[in-house]
């Protein structure tokens, strides 16, 4: 069995997470996911993880800790997902794969039909919004 190493991404701001649904020409397709993509040969998880964001989403981001792993089996390949924390620090929002891109509190993240490698790490990323709520004020102007 082979196994490939995926990194995801947290993308938090304002007390939420930005998320991405899988495109009609993905594996998965219409499921909800941390975006990102592999780990090529030679390259750190994190440096990955930032240029997978800028070619998938025109995004640029500060990669931060770890929050959490996930695996799953499909097929002959054995899918690690490390997803980590980041912050959004430039870019213009551009979908490359994915069908839609939206932005989730703690309370609605855990409603979405999740891609089964990244259920492992939104308690994680739950936790890490409740511990930072939105204020009245921001509540009002969503990104």
């Amino acid at each position: 069995m082979r196994e490939i190493h995926v990194v995801g991404a947290a993308i938090l701001h304002r007390g939420r997470c930005l998320v991405a649904r899988r495109g009609p020409g993905m594996s998965l397709a219409g499921k909800w996911e941390f975006p990102g993509g592999k780990v090529e040969p030679g390259e750190g998880p994190r440096e990955a993880l930032a240029r997978e964001i800028r070619e998938e989403l025109g995004l640029e981001i500060e990669v931060g800790l770890v929050a959490g792993r996930g695996t799953v089996t499909a097929g002959e390949r054995f899918i690690v997902l490390d997803v980590y924390f980041a912050e959004l620090t430039g870019g213009a929002l551009a979908l490359a794969e994915h069908s839609e891109v939206s932005w989730h509190a703690a309370d609605t993240l855990m409603t979405l039909d999740w891609a089964e490698a990244d259920v492992p790490v939104l308690e994680s990323v739950r936790a890490r919004l409740e511990a930072e709520p939105l204020s009245p004020t921001e509540q009002s102007s969503r990104p």
